[in-house]
């Protein structure tokens, strides 16, 4: 999955319009959109479109854009 690939999806995740730039370095805690249900948003996005397992423990581990991207490539 390409970076805008999974710039977008997070985007649509939380509901974010796409002429809003996000800066991959940005702290997830600046986001308005951060919260529990989020969460589980992005537990399910992984499931389905990365193929992957993420937990809630991983994500408590992820700060920025770029830690939650990086898991998406592990």
């Amino acid at each position: 999955m390409t970076y805008n690939e999974k710039m977008q999806l997070f985007k649509e995740t939380f509901n974010i319009n796409d002429d809003v730039e996000l800066d991959i370095n940005m702290p997830l805690t600046s986001l308005d959109e951060w919260d529990s249900m989020s969460k589980l948003s992005l537990i399910v996005i992984f499931n389905d479109y990365c193929n992957k397992k993420l937990t809630f423990e991983m994500l408590n581990q992820c700060h920025t854009l770029k830690d939650i991207f990086d898991e998406m490539d592990k």
